[in-house]
């Protein structure tokens, strides 16, 4: 089950959490971040290889082509058993900024985006159908958590990709992991 929970960036133990996708959604709308939920055009995508997974989602894809004019496209997955599992998830665990959307779709497991804006800190836990866009220059982070397990459709205007400006706020280190969120709800 998708969640947000909205923290006092000044005072983490203040929080509030909401569980209803709408409310979600719209909270994130309110500070212009994208939320949906997309389902696949055939069964079993989430299983399947790149191609097949982005087939499966080509009308959502297109749609947001069109909206958005995105250059490129990709699907990346990682498992617990991956043996940089822990490198690829420390580059991510910095606040950061990218001249870019952050635009990611879950096709399967889940990740959990912590969004900076102005004094507050938007936590979105993201499973599978779930599309967030974070629009460029919010300072944000991602916890994949200690086990990781997702494959998310990616979705960039340029074609550099993935391109982070870290902000050197320690932020990040005064909120939940992933692991720790996860005991909360």
């Amino acid at each position: 089950m998708s969640a947000l929970t909205v923290y006092q960036a000044d005072q983490p133990q203040q929080c509030i959490t909401y569980r209803d996708f709408e409310t979600i959604a719209s909270q994130l709308n309110g500070i212009g971040v994208q939320f949906e939920r997309w389902h696949a055009e055939c069964e079993s995508a989430a299983y399947a290889g790149v191609q097949t997974v982005l087939e499966a989602y080509q009308k959502s894809i297109d749609k947001l082509k069109q909206q958005y004019g995105f250059q490129s496209v990709d699907v990346v997955s990682l498992t617990a058993d991956h043996p940089e599992k822990d490198a690829y998830r420390q580059k991510f665990l910095s606040e950061h900024t990218h001249q870019d959307f952050e635009v990611r779709f879950f096709v399967e497991g889940r990740g959990l985006f912590f969004l900076h804006v102005d004094q507050q800190v938007y936590a979105i836990l993201c499973e599978q159908g779930d599309l967030i866009s974070v629009p460029a220059y919010t300072k944000h982070w991602f916890d994949m958590g200690e086990k990781p397990d997702f494959k998310c459709i990616r979705l960039f205007t340029t074609t550099e990709g993935w391109v982070a400006e870290f902000t050197g706020d320690p932020i990040a280190d005064s909120f939940p992991t992933m692991d720790q969120y996860l005991t909360t709800l």
